[in-house]
């Protein structure tokens, strides 16, 4: 029998996607209909709920070996307000540990994820608090910071929060120090606290793939004068860069809109990866591929299947809705291999240790 698992803040299912090889999905909730039509397109309705998780009444939920809580990360991101958890979207974490205390029997593993600000921003205050919640819980709690290019072609680093019943034996899945998953950051957060595990979790195989592995060449791209438009955004360093690349050949690169000292300009990456997709509600736009040769430069947006590619969705995850919807709730996930990663290694184990008979 598989451990069972709780997903929070659902989303589009990519952690369900990531877990499922693992653990068996007994119920999920999110508020966004355009979510839960990916979600159930791929997962089933059966377990889903659909609703603010201020209206999720613990008792009511099925028993289960790990919640899994993606919560909104707005507050906390760079590219927000920095509200942190007093603000109203990522504060729903209380509500998170609210329904966990009114369930009959808490989950003995919780993983929460969410943006690197978690432990960076407001000098690790959001973090502390968090951990000192499930310590106050009789959890232990370790945190980590994990980026999705060491799997995927895309830039997306996460801070993931791996809980367990105090009182299991963790000494062959931890470290006495910092390893490579505790970067600074992680360190200067978690300095101090009580509870507190290094978990160990192998490092991936180095990766061989590359953005122009998920790019779809035959796609149509940007009409001329809107390409013509995207080009003259290119800072010129970066289009000296472009150009002496396509001296060699054709190339495809990155891009994304920002404002520098007032003017809007079209920065590029040129080492194979894509920057972090991201939703409009995130505080950022589509990314733009930019596609280059000897003779002509031509532009489009990121595509949502391309987007799904590199959130390590597979072919044949199904992406109902319109294309914006699909690539909102890509630029919404957490990357499929990555949260595949910590399962095999860290939660199944962990879970495995502490289960309980279960009814069905």
């Amino acid at each position: 029998m598989k451990p069972r698992f709780l997903d929070f803040f659902a989303g589009s299912g990519l952690v369900t996607q990531g877990l499922k090889r693992h653990f068996a999905p007994v119920w999920a909730n999110d508020i966004c209909e355009r979510k839960r039509a990916i979600y159930v397109a791929n997962h089933g309705e059966g377990h889903f709920s659909l609703g603010s998780i201020a209206g999720v009444r613990g008792v009511d939920l099925p028993t289960a070996d790990l919640a899994w809580a993606s919560f909104p990360c707005q507050d906390l991101s760079l590219a927000g307000k920095m509200g942190g958890l007093d603000a109203a979207r990522s504060g729903l974490v209380w509500e998170w540990l609210r329904v966990l205390d009114e369930m009959h029997e808490r989950p003995s593993v919780l993983a929460v994820e969410n943006v690197a600000g978690l432990v960076s921003g407001r000098g690790g205050q959001d973090y502390r608090l968090i951990h000192q919640a499930l310590v106050d819980r009789g959890y232990i709690v370790g945190p980590m910071l994990l980026d999705a290019v060491d799997w995927l072609p895309q830039s997306r680093p996460r801070v993931f929060i791996i809980a367990v019943n105090a009182g299991v034996n963790v000494d062959d899945i931890t470290d006495w120090s910092p390893n490579w998953s505790h970067p600074t950051s992680v360190r200067n957060a978690a300095k101090g606290l009580d509870h507190l595990v290094w978990w160990r979790v192998p490092k991936p195989p180095t990766r061989t793939s590359k953005l122009s592995d998920v790019v779809d060449f035959r796609a149509n791209r940007d009409a001329a004068a809107v390409s013509a438009h995207n080009v003259r955004l290119i800072p010129e360093h970066h289009w000296n860069a472009l150009e002496r690349l396509a001296c060699s050949g054709s190339v495809v690169v990155p891009g994304y809109r920002r404002t520098r000292n007032g003017r809007q300009c079209l920065e590029l990456r040129f080492d194979g990866v894509a920057g972090c997709l991201r939703t409009p509600e995130g505080g950022s736009s589509k990314q733009i591929l930019v596609f280059a040769d000897p003779h002509s430069v031509e532009t489009r947006f990121l595509t949502t299947r391309e987007a799904a590619a590199l959130m390590g969705a597979p072919k044949r995850y199904k992406l109902p809705g319109s294309s914006n919807d699909g690539y909102k709730a890509m630029g919404d996930g957490v990357a499929v291999p990555v949260v595949a990663h910590l399962a095999k290694h860290l939660l199944k184990p962990l879970a495995l240790r502490t289960m309980t008979a279960l009814q069905a």
